[in-house]
């Protein structure tokens, strides 16, 4: 388990050093953020689909607080630190940073990644980080989502079972 949990950092703080390592041997960074609550086909294709611009792949993930932000205060329906060990099992995920913020801004911020990558549902200017990542010379990538696959459809499906 600890190849997975070693993966986690519950901050920027404590993800600093692995940071610094990998931009010390020049890895080229990507970055994608999002809730995870319910995790399904349409996630980890996207997941595979951003692995592929670069050597490394970290995920912002949003804390529970951040979650209810975002969603209402039903959600998560999954807590944190299992979202976080289900991202972090993944083999193309090499970290996992929770953020407690509505938006990853300022984590992107902090890591500057070399791509930032969301799905097609947002324009450019609408993913948060845009700036940041465009000013220093990196890439904003937007990718096609799995049609029909989502957290809130799934919920939707299961309410009426």
């Amino acid at each position: 388990m600890n190849e997975i949990t070693g993966k986690i950092h519950h901050s920027f703080d404590e993800f600093f050093n692995t940071l610094k390592s990998w931009k010390t041997t020049n890895q080229k960074l990507v970055f994608t953020n999002g809730c995870f609550d319910l995790v399904h086909r349409g996630h980890i294709d996207s997941l595979v689909k951003s692995a592929k611009f670069g050597d490394k792949l970290i995920i912002g993930l949003n804390t529970d607080h951040s979650v209810k932000l975002l969603k209402g205060e039903t959600r998560p329906l999954v807590d944190e630190e299992s979202r976080a060990i289900l991202m972090a099992s993944l083999q193309m995920v090499d970290a996992v940073v929770l953020f407690d913020e509505e938006t990853p801004y300022e984590l992107i911020k902090a890591i500057q990644p070399d791509v930032l990558v969301k799905g097609n549902e947002y324009s450019i200017e609408e993913i948060a980080g845009h700036d940041v990542v465009l000013a220093r010379g990196g890439k904003v990538e937007r990718i096609e989502l799995t049609d029909g696959l989502s957290t809130s459809a799934l919920i939707e499906k299961i309410k009426k079972l």
